[in-house]
C-alpha cells in the first residue's frame, strides 16, 4: 500500500516515458482523472480513456513522443506538494514554471487548474506538480 497515489501516480508516467512505453494504466480516482484531462489539454499528453469496468477503476494514458528525436513530451514532472509538507500558495502568489513554459497544476476551491486559470480566477490553493 502507497501511502500518496499523486506521487504514484507521477512517478507511473515519468518511469513510462522514460522507458520508451506508449501506454501507461494507472488505478483511477476523481483527483487523477482531473490531472490528466489538464495534462491532455495542455499538450503533454496523446490521450487519455478512463475505464470503469473494475471496482476502481483505470485511467489508460498514451504518452507523446516527439516525432523526429523520439524523446518524450515531459521532460520533468515534479510532486511538489507532498503528504509530511503541503504547498498552498495564494493568487498572487502562484508559481511560474520556467517562465511560463510549464505547468503547475493547482487544486483549488473551484476545482483542479493549471496556474494560470487559478490566477485569472483570482483563487489560491495547493500546488500539486509541476509538469515541463
Amino acid at each position: 500500500m502507497f501511502t500518496d497515489p499523486i506521487s504514484d501516480y507521477l512517478t507511473r508516467i515519468r518511469n513510462a516515458s522514460s522507458a520508451g512505453h506508449r501506454v501507461v494504466e494507472i488505478p483511477a480516482s476523481n483527483l487523477k482523472k482531473e490531472i490528466t484531462k489538464i495534462l491532455f489539454d495542455q499538450g503533454y499528453i496523446l490521450s487519455y480513456k478512463f475505464d470503469e469496468d473494475k471496482v476502481q477503476g483505470t485511467i489508460k494514458i498514451a504518452l507523446k513522443y516527439d516525432r523526429l528525436t523520439k524523446e518524450p513530451v515531459i521532460k520533468k514532472i515534479q510532486r511538489i506538494s507532498k503528504p509530511g509538507l503541503r504547498k498552498y500558495a495564494g493568487s498572487d502568489d502562484l508559481p511560474r514554471v520556467l517562465n511560463g513554459l510549464g505547468v503547475a497544476i493547482v487544486s483549488t476551491s473551484h476545482g483542479v487548474m493549471t496556474s494560470k486559470q487559478a490566477k485569472k480566477e483570482n483563487v489560491g490553493g495547493e500546488v500539486l506538480c509541476y509538469v515541463y
